[in-house]
């Protein structure tokens, strides 16, 4: 079964992977150990990562699953082999799950459509990071209970971030209302609709939220400058300690991490009780070994 996008998925298919997900976290840790021994999963990874690729390993074993584990800097590629080519490779040394992530959109689609195995998409260019924005949502749920009526503060870079568009299907599949926000250079066309409203300030996007989350500025996509500098995007755009006071309550804090501290959020938001962000991380793991668990049953 691959999972390469959350769009056009229905509430009750983000529902099935979030419950998927809660199995796995209730389940007993030896049994899940057990659960796929000898299989192989490929992390086929073309880009830089930390968060995806760690917790994608420590599903993969929480699952006993052996992993093969990609690096394009020490591979055939750097002399011209193709993505194809490679991931033909690992299938034949026994790979029955790829996880691709590429700077091209479309790339794990790409392999999904040409290799009988099945292919998860941890991150296609702008495009999606479906697992991201299924971690996002089961810890909002985790948090506030069902999303219908809640209302989820998207903030920064919009225009260059997979990450809030698997979040946007999700949470609004989930009857969320999301509010996006970001300098104007950030902010994509198309994007607003009934569950979607684009604030002209964070002020105005995060005033009563039950959620804020932060991104940072993805500046290996950007083609030009989109700020003037860090400091003036820190006044128009951070979550700051004295904005992150002016939320209810009961309002979480979200970020997909890597962080820029002192950019787009404040260290004392980032690691104060309204923050999730560890229980993001964690919750990744549970959410990879449903991905996978699926992904091998249905071979």
């Amino acid at each position: 079964m691959n999972l390469l996008e959350l769009r056009g998925l229905s509430r009750a298919d983000v529902e099935g992977w979030l419950e998927a997900a809660r199995a796995v976290r209730g389940g007993d840790p030896a049994t899940l150990r057990r659960k796929h021994v000898g299989r192989r999963v490929a992390l086929l990874f073309f880009e830089a990562s930390t968060r995806t690729r760690f917790s994608f390993e420590a599903a993969a074993q929480g699952l006993g699953a052996d992993v093969l584990a990609f690096s394009a800097a020490a591979s055939s590629t750097t002399k011209g082999e193709s993505m194809l080519d490679t991931a033909r490779l690992l299938v034949a040394v026994g790979a029955e799950v790829l996880v691709v992530r590429d700077t091209a959109v479309g790339a794990p689609r790409h392999l999904a459509d040409r290799l009988g195995v099945a292919v998860i998409n941890a991150g296609d260019g702008t495009h999606e990071h479906p697992t991201q924005g299924l971690l996002d949502a089961l810890t909002l749920v985790d948090a506030l209970g069902p999303l219908d009526g809640k209302v989820v503060a998207i903030v920064g870079d919009i225009r260059h971030s997979r990450v809030a568009r698997s979040a946007l299907a999700a949470l609004t599949a989930l009857g969320a209302t999301v509010r996006l926000c970001g300098p104007a250079p950030l902010l994509p066309a198309g994007l607003a609709g009934s569950k979607v409203v684009l604030a002209a300030t964070i002020d105005e996007a995060i005033a009563g939220a039950d959620a804020v989350m932060m991104l940072r500025i993805q500046r290996e996509r950007a083609s030009g400058p989109t700020f003037s500098s860090v400091e003036a995007y820190r006044r128009g755009w951070a979550l700051t300690e004295a904005r992150a006071a002016t939320l209810p309550p009961h309002t979480v804090v979200l970020h997909p991490a890597p962080m820029n501290r002192g950019v787009e959020i404040d260290d004392v938001v980032a690691d104060g009780p309204r923050s999730r962000i560890l229980d993001q991380q964690r919750n990744g793991v549970w959410v990879r070994m449903a991905a996978l668990d699926r992904a091998w049953r249905a071979t």
